[in-house]
């Protein structure tokens, strides 16, 4: 591989020749990516991670030759992250194996039919007749309107931009209604499909990024749009092979990456963050960006008299996303009715995501996400072994669900259900690795508010300008990425975000102009600091 150096920028201001300090607080996928973006700029980055290897919550797990992704387990949109590795000149496929997939998700509903979703038309629409003829008949005008949808998000990128004025916004509000964009999801779907199965395929994508289809705008419908024109992908060796490339990338264009290294105060000075503490330490910085969860960062980081948007009681008026209750399994058999990417789905949709986001309970039923990489990857687990990941939501602990004393006969039923139900004969006894991942977890280990699971929840009122900024609107030179802020969770929400954020740092560091190619690298001039 030949490495280029990575474009820079000059800056001509009040540093003494030295290019700006940047601390990046957490190193998730948006994490990297701006930590990436950022050096690449030629800002002098490092990199603070609490635990002891990088990654977030897009973190690695590797028990006795099984190995899990703990967080995200697809990847949709790989042009996205492409325009990270071009930031820095570099080419994507130097670093990474990207694997195509087909079916994308095969989909179990409660009755034992199954559906192999992918991005083909005509055999989507063979699988819709089988529930409704009208339904498939209306498959490719779904598609023409929610392609207007992704054209304002992704060509023209709005979901790359910040939305950080109410002008900016209320640009954007006439085009998004007559989008439909404001539509709850699964509204949007219900104008075209009338079988319960067929509205499920299409509108179950919100709960990948934390949110409730029968709440989430239809800005986010786009989604089953992406992965019919770029397809969904698997990184060979597992999701953590794009933490590791991200990583590799950094440091080779002189980045600094501090583990075991957690941020314990965002220290404040004149009204602008000026550094952080880890430890008995204090590293003074030029501006900070945080990658963690925003409603703990603010609440904990960050002293109330320095918040007047972000104050605790605004905070604690937040509607959080749901959480995860987390199986890792490893099996010494495999159980072929499993694709890669696996739903089991109970009889009961509406009524379950109720369940789950508003009376905040730990319902009878459940439905399953499996990612099964073992599928496309068998070395991720022993010869004839399965490596397992089973993504079940819940409830944040808002809800008071006691897990040390829920947890294991939780999972004692889901495995229970998988074997005498769902027909996986001798699931138990092949199982060599088995570890859980609760809400708990999410709390104690990721720092995550109330123990949720993909931050803020994407519903209407805390969608584009009502999430916390890009750009801190309470603290100068503090900066937010991260599916806590503008467009949201999922890998190419997180890495549009990272887009919009350096787009406010380079402003504040007062670039001359913006490049005319987003992620090309293209080099700018920094004037002066405003």
């Amino acid at each position: 591989m030949e490495l280029q150096a990575p474009p820079r920028v000059f800056y001509r201001g009040n540093h003494r020749g030295r290019m700006p300090s940047i601390a990046v607080i957490g190193s998730g996928f948006g994490g990297l990516a701006e930590a990436i973006r950022l050096q690449a700029r030629g800002f002098e980055v490092t990199v603070f991670e609490k635990r002891s290897s990088v990654g977030g919550r897009a973190y690695q797990l590797v028990r006795d030759g099984y190995t899990f992704d703990m967080g995200p387990s697809l990847i949709t949109a790989p042009f996205i992250i492409e325009r990270v590795f071009e930031s820095a000149g570099r080419k994507m496929s130097d670093y990474l194996d990207l694997v195509p997939l087909d079916p994308f998700y095969r989909i179990y509903f409660h009755d034992g039919a199954f559906v192999d979703y992918n991005g083909n038309g005509d055999a989507m629409k063979a699988e819709m007749a089988k529930f409704d003829p009208k339904d498939a008949a209306n498959y490719d005008r779904f598609f023409s309107d929610i392609k207007k949808i992704y054209d304002a998000i992704i060509t023209e990128g709005l979901g790359s931009r910040p939305f950080l004025s109410w002008k900016s916004f209320l640009r954007f509000v006439p085009r998004a209604i007559s989008l439909g964009g404001l539509t709850p999801v699964y509204d949007f779907v219900s104008k075209y499909f009338t079988h319960e199965n067929n509205r499920f395929m299409f509108s179950f994508h919100p709960l990948f990024i934390g949110g409730s289809p029968f709440r989430a705008p239809s800005v986010y419908i786009m989604i089953p749009y992406l992965e019919k024109a770029g397809g969904v992908w698997f990184a060979r060796g597992g999701m953590y092979s794009l933490v590791r490339a991200f990583e590799t990338l950094f440091r080779e264009i002189g980045g600094t990456i501090r583990t075991g290294a957690e941020v314990s105060e965002i220290i404040v000075t004149d009204g602008s963050a000026t550094g952080v503490r880890v430890g008995e330490t204090v590293h003074a910085f030029d501006a900070l960006v945080s990658n963690g969860d925003v409603p703990w960062v603010y609440k904990n980081l960050i002293p109330e008299e320095h918040r007047r948007r972000w104050t605790d009681r605004a905070i604690d008026r937040l509607h959080l996303s749901m959480s995860c209750f987390l199986l890792y399994l490893g099996t010494r058999k495999q159980f072929p009715q499993l694709q890669h990417h696996t739903l089991i789905l109970s009889k009961r949709y509406k009524e379950l995501v109720r369940d789950i986001f508003d009376r905040k309970i730990l319902a009878e039923d459940f439905s399953i996400y499996l990612h099964v990489p073992t599928r496309t990857d068998p070395t991720m687990a022993p010869p004839g072994g399965e490596s397992m990941y089973l993504l079940i939501p819940v409830p944040h602990l808002g809800a008071g669900i006691d897990w040390a004393a829920t947890a294991e006969s939780f999972k004692d039923r889901i495995l229970a259900f998988l074997e005498t139900d769902f027909g996986m004969s001798g699931l138990r006894d092949s199982v060599e690795v088995c570890e859980m991942f609760t809400p708990e977890d999410f709390r104690t280990r990721l720092n995550a508010h109330e123990g949720n699971a993909f931050s803020i929840e994407p519903r209407l009122t805390q969608s584009a300008i009502f999430r916390p900024h890009n750009r801190s609107e309470d603290l100068k030179r503090f900066y937010l990425v991260g599916a806590g802020t503008h467009p949201g969770g999922g890998v190419p929400g997180v890495l549009l975000g990272a887009e919009a954020t350096e787009q406010c740092i380079l402003e504040d560091f007062g670039v001359d102009r913006m490049p005319e190619t987003a992620g090309q690298g293209t080099a700018a001039t920094l004037t002066h600091v405003r």
